[in-house]
């Protein structure tokens, strides 16, 4: 007896634990490895719920505690007497179990080492019916939901555990080190943490992250990155964040349709709506998805609703530099990428109109000099009275007049419209404006 204990301690020391006052009582703590991946199915108990089954991928199910008694007789009489734990076998099962163990003994041969072998191989999954000929393990549970973390959770640690006590060859350093000491990306392939941080520390440093990820050539030649979450598993926080606003510039760089939230304190990236294809006002709302702050992607000012225009002053800043550049250039393009071209070519058509009608106005118009209401002389005098204001003023120069004496002003030899009261071209006897 005492022989086959130390067998099972000098094979299994992780399995097994023994009571120093007695040694025919021990405890066995038997995970159950599945190889591979394997595929398992937590369904409810009841046959009637119409809850969907759980499904896993897991390599390793928790451990059955045997607490084994061997009694004085074993094994030449007597098998040994044993109970069954565990936090995720139904009691039915373990019951099933019990018995397909006790018919494991045969009167003089050890059984403890086939226990183990049976139950850590899995095999009795198979004689309780769980492993389905397809392959599916198919656990049945009262409560899947809270059977599924516990699973996942051993899953990991089991996974990890194995990762750490096996060693591994760097490709970028070529020798072998712990698996404590290294790290296993998401592509499967191996690197001690400190190559990864040296790589992934020093590409950040240099701001070439685009494509910062597994330094496997194979990996590289594909582009693969690494997301965040493995990036901060090897360096430092203050890293991360500049890593992730480089990320932000290179993302904003290349998309000029994205917009700095305007507000000091946030300046983060916000993105254009998905239904900015159409030309409605609504495509230049942003909501900033950090500080959710409303405005406007055009003029950078809060959100003025869909109908009202962006300030004139705006308006025409961004219609000047856009016809600065030649037609059909990279930075036309750009521009109708972060504004969109159906509104700048709206706004270049409405800043031309206002250009035209300002030019109209200076050659065919006087604007009243006290309220600056523009008038428009059609024949008769130089003298005119604003319809607005009553004001009297002269059409040529604008100088107020003296509602008394309106026409002393064309009488005085000092002004430029000395006798010019009408102008008049005896060419085509037409009147003309100066």
């Amino acid at each position: 007896m005492s022989e086959e204990i130390l067998i099972l301690e000098s094979i299994f020391p992780d399995f097994i634990s023994t009571d120093q006052s007695n040694e025919s009582n021990l405890k066995l703590e038997i995970p159950v490895q599945l190889g591979e991946s394997s595929r398992t199915v937590i369904v409810r108990t009841e046959e009637t719920s119409a809850e969907v089954p759980l499904t896993l991928s897991l390599t390793s199910l928790p451990p059955l505690l045997l607490h084994i008694v061997l009694s004085a007789t074993y094994p030449s009489q007597d098998p040994p007497d044993v109970s069954i734990r565990s936090s995720w076998l139904p009691p039915p099962l373990v019951h099933r179990l019990h018995g397909l163990l006790t018919a494991m003994w045969h009167p003089g041969d050890g059984v403890l080492y086939d226990w183990v072998e049976f139950i850590r191989g899995g095999e009795f999954l198979t004689s309780l019916n769980l492993s389905l000929p397809s392959g599916v393990l198919e656990i049945r549970h009262p409560a899947p939901q809270r059977l599924g973390p516990l699973f996942t959770s051993y899953d990991d640690s089991a996974r990890s555990a194995t990762f750490s006590q096996a060693s591994y060859s760097c490709a970028v350093c070529l020798t072998s080190v712990k698996g404590a000491k290294c790290m296993q990306l998401a592509c499967s392939h191996v690197f001690c943490r400190s190559c990864l941080y040296d790589y992934w520390s020093f590409s950040i440093a240099e701001g070439s992250v685009e494509k910062l990820g597994c330094p496997d050539p194979a990996c590289v030649k594909v582009g693969r990155e690494s997301g965040e979450e493995e990036i901060a598993r090897v360096v430092s926080d203050q890293e991360v964040r500049r890593w992730r606003w480089l990320k932000e510039k290179i993302m904003f760089e290349k998309d000029p349709s994205l917009v700095h939230c305007p507000m000091v304190f946030c300046q983060h990236p916000v993105p254009k709506p998905p239904e900015s294809q159409s030309d409605s006002g609504a495509d230049r709302l942003r909501i900033c998805p950090v500080c959710s702050y409303s405005f406007c992607g055009f003029c950078k000012r809060t959100w003025h609703g869909a109908v009202q225009d962006c300030s004139i002053s705006h308006n025409e800043a961004v219609v000047a530099e856009y016809l600065a550049f030649e037609e059909e250039s990279r930075e036309r393009e750009l521009m109708e990428l972060r504004f969109g071209r159906v509104i700048l070519r709206k706004l270049v058509a409405k800043y031309q109109e206002d250009q035209l009608n300002k030019k109209w106005l200076t050659d065919s118009t006087m604007a009243c000099p006290g309220c600056t209401l523009n008038i428009e002389k059609s024949q008769g005098c130089n003298h005119m009275t604003c319809s607005r204001c009553k004001m009297h003023f002269c059409y040529r120069c604008g100088f107020k007049l003296t509602p008394s004496d309106p026409y002393a002003h064309f009488s005085d030899r000092k002004t430029s419209c000395y006798q010019k009261l009408f102008d008049y071209v005896s060419e085509d006897r037409e009147w003309q404006p100066f």
